[in-house]
Order: structure tokens, then C-alpha cells, then sequence
């Protein structure tokens, strides 16, 4: 399935890609996120819980950021495991300029397998979005604390 997404900061985007590099930031951002450390060098453990339907389960599992060109793009490649299935994701996150602010433009794919994708791809695909526009809303309003401490 695929997903993307643009989001937009008033910031400049050295600005947003520092908090994109955030380890601390984005695992307080991530929904259901329980766990977010490194295991290396771009590279992060990760738990998440989450709830779709009737089904409700914990992931554990790797994402990795690769092929960064800072400040204007990196790949994010993710996979985990738990009860309910395996979820595995690449996507491409690209920073543009637009004057005074950022456009943060996100696109990728996502494929589950076991009883999670069951449920039907459409709920998926919809509970994937409503994530990554939780999880940009999240950094937004993080935004004005990184740029004080800066």
C-alpha cells in the first residue's frame, strides 16, 4: 500500500531537519510509541502499540535511516514483528524551501502481513495516515521549544 503525505513548518529547513534527526523528538511524536534507542548509527530499536479495529497489538522492530542528504532528504526503511502480524515500510522524506517555511513531503510504502492485514487494507491504509498526521503535528508544535533552545 502506499502513503504520502506534505506537511508544512515555519521554519527553515536545516531547522526541520535537525528535529527530524531527533531521536528524543521523534519517539515522543511517534503514536503508541513505548520505545525509541539507538542501535547504532541511524539506526533505532522500536516498540510501538497499536490499535486497529478490534485488533490491538505491540511491534517491535528496526528503523534505519538511510541515503541522508542533509537538509533536504533521507530514506526510512522499518520493519517489526508482534502477535498481531509484521508490518514492514519504506519511505522517502524530502525538505523544499517555500520562502520562510518548509514543506515536508513524505512517500512510501507499507505491507503487513498476518491477522493485522486482515482487517482490510482500506482501515490500514487510513490508521497509517492519521499516524504520520499525528506524528507531523506533533513536531510542529515541538518546533517553537527546539528553535528557543537553539
Amino acid at each position: 500500500m502506499e502513503l504520502s503525505g506534505s506537511y508544512t513548518f515555519d521554519a527553515p529547513a536545516d531547522r526541520v531537519w535537525n528535529l527530524l534527526m531527533d531521536a528524543a523528538v521523534i519517539g515522543s511524536c511517534v503514536p503508541g510509541c513505548e520505545r525509541f534507542e539507538a542501535d547504532g548509527p541511524d539506526r533505532y530499536r522500536v516498540t510501538l502499540t497499536v490499535a486497529l479495529a478490534a485488533i490491538t497489538g505491540t511491534y517491535s522492530g528496526v528503523v534505519a535511516i538511510a541515503d541522508k542528504v542533509p537538509p533536504l532528504s533521507y530514506r526510512l526503511d522499518m520493519e517489526g514483528q508482534g502477535r498481531p502480524g509484521f508490518v514492514r515500510g519504506r519511505s522517502t522524506v524530502v525538505l523544499r524551501a517555500d520562502g520562510p517555511r518548509t514543506i515536508v513531503d513524505v512517500a512510501g510504502t507499507l505491507e503487513a502481513g498476518g491477522a493485522i492485514a486482515r482487517v482490510g487494507q482500506r482501515l490500514i491504509g487510513s490508521a497509517s495516515k492519521m499516524m504520520l498526521d499525528r506524528f507531523f503535528a506533533c513536531l510542529r508544535s515541538r518546533l517553537p521549544a527546539a528553535e528557543a533552545g537553539s
